[in-house]
């Protein structure tokens, strides 16, 4: 097993360089880049004396000189100094070849050093680890609660396969998974959280403003006071899905004939279906695991967090592509991806832990 993690591990490199080489590549042809966001800024807003956001070295060029109409690769820049676009191409590092800004991102990508946001003054690191705290507690309590939820729920239907049980729930995930979270998280804020009904529940934030000052039990209190509404709202969407899986995987196992043997040697109903159904009907679970956290931790949190004004890496992954900040963009790119590929190495785990028969080891590559 040590190989075959150690042979994992190292196609990440491959995998990490193809993924941020796609949309490295992409951003070189999409329109509107920050050179042109800056331009729009001052053009629209009419004054030489505001840069927009762009600090650093080109908030000295407020004094340009307006030439005539000048032949530039950049919307709305006749009219502009040549050398004052010349040192925001420098400010934002275009005065470089691709090649060469593809390499130095690389490099510094490897060492996890993502430089500093174009429009805020703020390292990207930093950036990313103030926003941090919300997407943890929206992707692990979801991944969490749809999975505690949904594998219980998926057998006992499996086992109660056409009963009562079995039609009112599928009633209820149907219902689940129609409704779209963010609708559900509307109807959740106008329903308790001072909306038309009751004022239960606070709107903003995952703690309160003096949660510094709270008491230990207190401050749990306050957190998941405050976490209730968004997390309803996605976990009665996100289990849905894993729950119908769950249960038509647990069907077929049980119709197999080794079950109907195991069975027939006088084993208990809990001994067949825990000790024989459940490894190979997880299989396909666990296979979707990578996808539904990461889901889970970044796409899908957006829409809520922007409704209950929750500032996490989703809404700030949008905001980013939004306003065209590259370093921000490709860093939770680069931050994600790999979570990404270090979580589907750990479903891989999973699978030997749930069915010891497996032996990656043996596989070729």
């Amino acid at each position: 097993m040590g190989a075959y993690i150690l042979r994992r591990i190292l196609l990440m490199i491959p995998t990490l360089f193809g993924i941020m080489a796609v949309a490295f590549v992409v951003t070189q042809f999409a329109p509107g880049g920050p050179v042109e966001q800056v331009i729009a800024s001052l053009t629209n807003q009419g004054g030489s004396d505001r840069l927009g956001s762009g600090g650093g070295d080109a908030g000295g060029g407020g004094n340009f000189d307006v030439a005539g109409d000048v032949g530039s690769k950049y919307r709305g820049a006749q009219g502009l100094d040549p050398e004052f676009i010349k040192k925001l191409e420098k400010q934002f590092g275009f005065d470089k070849p691709p090649l060469e800004r593809f390499g130095m991102m690389l490099w510094n990508y490897a060492r996890f050093d993502f430089g500093d946001s174009y429009f805020r003054d703020i390292s990207v690191l930093n950036l990313i680890l103030e926003k941090m705290p919300v997407s943890i507690s929206l992707g692990l309590w979801i991944t969490l609660l749809s999975y505690l939820i949904s594998i219980p729920l998926g057998i006992r239907k499996a086992v109660k396969d056409g009963s009562a049980f079995d039609v009112w729930t599928s009633g209820v995930i149907i219902i689940g998974y129609a409704i779209p979270a963010f609708l559900f998280g509307i109807l959740l804020m106008v329903l308790f959280a001072g909306g038309s009904f009751w004022d239960w529940f606070p709107l903003r934030g995952i703690v309160s403003d003096n949660w510094d000052q709270l008491s230990w039990p207190d401050k749990i209190v306050d957190y998941f006071w405050h976490m209730t509404l968004p997390l309803t709202a996605l976990v009665l969407s996100a289990f849905a899905t894993t729950t119908l899986l769950t249960k038509n995987s647990f069907l077929e196992e049980i119709r197999k004939q080794y079950v109907v043997t195991a069975r027939a040697k006088g084993l208990s109903e809990r001994r067949v279906l825990y000790g024989h159904v459940f490894r190979n009907a997880m299989l396909i679970v666990i296979a979707g695991f990578p996808a539904a956290f990461i889901s889970a931790f970044f796409t899908g949190s957006l829409l809520i967090e922007n409704i209950f004004s929750l500032d996490g890496l989703g809404l700030l992954g949008f905001r980013s592509v939004l306003a065209r900040d590259y370093p921000v963009v490709f860093a939770n790119l680069y931050m994600f991806s790999l979570l990404g590929l270090f979580v589907t190495l750990l479903s891989d785990l999973i699978y030997t832990w749930v069915d010891p028969r497996i032996d990656f080891e043996r596989r070729e590559v």
